[in-house]
């Protein structure tokens, strides 16, 4: 799909765009969850959005699943962070994308939602990324996921918190994590990472 043809479907779906994100954005709002302690949790959420606006036209096979993916975006923590079961997730997109594509929205969310741990290599373990893998568009959420949160970790986070810290993380994690969400001879263009993403990754992580 062209850039322009993506812009045009985007356009297309400004309504329902604000709608997810107005819900979104309440659901975390709900529950008192706040970004690097000190912002509303939507900016995180309005940068994924942002990042898979930007590079969506990579990866989009079907005009017919931008919904899903516009939902998937803005609820990708939803479960995880904002005390949503799977069927709360499926439900509400069943309202805001509808059924035909409901359950690849919710089945985005639950890939991306960690596993039970104690620790960060036990929440996110082999087979929290084997989910990814085999989810459509899951890789390329999590892509924008990650680079969200460096990104904010580069360039709006004070470098005494531990957003600032995690870039570090980030950066010690990069090849395991790209190998991870990464599928070998994938013939599904929806499991696919652009590479425009994770070189623009790899320049975030850049130290100072």
């Amino acid at each position: 799909m062209t850039r322009a043809e993506f812009e045009q479907l985007l356009k297309n779906n400004e309504k329902r765009t604000a709608t997810v994100r107005e819900r979104a954005h309440r659901a975390h709002h709900l529950v008192n969850q706040h970004y690097d302690r000190t912002h509303p949790y939507g900016l995180h959420l309005d940068m994924v959005a942002g990042f898979v606006f930007e590079y969506g036209h990579h990866v989009l096979r079907s005009a017919e699943e931008l919904p899903a993916l516009i939902f998937a975006a803005y609820f990708h923590d939803a479960i995880e962070d904002a005390r949503l079961s799977y069927n709360d997730m499926l439900q509400l997109a069943r309202v805001l994308v509808g059924d035909s594509h409901a359950v690849l929205a919710t089945e985005i969310i639950y890939a991306l939602t960690n596993e039970k741990g104690r620790t960060r290599a036990e929440r996110a373990n082999d087979a929290y990324y084997a989910g990814i893998r085999s989810t459509p568009y899951a890789p390329f959420v999590k892509m924008a996921d990650r680079l969200a949160n460096a990104t904010y970790s580069r360039t709006m986070s004070h470098k005494s918190t531990d957003s600032h810290r995690m870039l570090g993380v980030y950066s010690r994690e990069l090849p395991h994590f790209l190998e991870a969400i990464s599928g070998d001879g994938v013939a599904d263009g929806r499991l696919a990472i652009p590479a425009e993403m994770i070189d623009r990754l790899r320049q975030t992580l850049v130290r100072d």
